[in-house]
């Protein structure tokens, strides 16, 4: 049995209500979609908060998936939608917290901000792989996306335009704009001779 008829199946029994089916699913696909959550937020228990809420919101919403897309593409339209929606919040959140903490009550200062490094210098002397990983988390949301989908989870680029809801032409344009940004952030400059 071809996967997409395993998964029509599989739709069919989740629609109808079936827990045995609801666990088949979270087997199936739960490592996929928590991998691909992972390396979009960098933080494993965020992950799996994360990949927790988006088989809730299968479960809860079975019953509106029509098959105009693979199960496994609207899986991963859910997983990148919550990981992005979760790090826009996150960063509110950190935001929030670093004024609050310049503040007392009644807006009063209590200190002056810090005069610290910015983010970039403090990546000096690190790994290789953190210093792309921290690069790939400051690209654009849907570039993130899509080279999260196509390095980490190997998807091509028709499963990726599905999953964005896109072309297979904005797809790749969405991997050279990131490889490129990424080539510009990651060579550094050659000695001069």
């Amino acid at each position: 049995m071809c996967i997409a008829s395993a998964d029509a199946e599989l739709v069919a029994q989740l629609q109808a209500g079936s827990e045995e089916a609801f666990r088949t699913l979270v087997e199936r696909y739960q490592n996929r979609i928590y991998r691909t959550i992972l390396a979009l937020l960098r933080s494993p228990e965020d992950a799996e908060d994360v990949a927790q809420e988006v088989f809730v919101e299968v479960y809860q919403t079975i019953g509106r998936f029509r098959g105009e897309a693979a199960l496994s593409t609207w899986l991963y339209r859910l997983a990148t939608s919550r990981a992005l929606k979760h790090q826009r919040w996150a960063r509110a959140q950190k935001r929030f917290a670093y004024f609050t903490s310049l503040l007392g009550f009644n807006n009063q200062v209590l200190h002056e901000p810090p005069d610290h490094a910015h983010p970039q210098a403090q990546l000096e002397g690190q790994q290789q792989v953190e210093l792309l990983l921290a690069h790939i988390a400051r690209l654009p949301s849907q570039q993130q996306v899509a080279f999260t989908l196509r390095h980490e989870q190997e998807l091509s680029y028709e499963e990726i335009a599905a999953v964005l809801e896109t072309t297979v032409p904005a797809v790749e344009s969405l991997l050279f704009r990131a490889r490129k940004t990424l080539r510009t952030h990651l060579t550094l400059p050659s000695p001069h001779v």
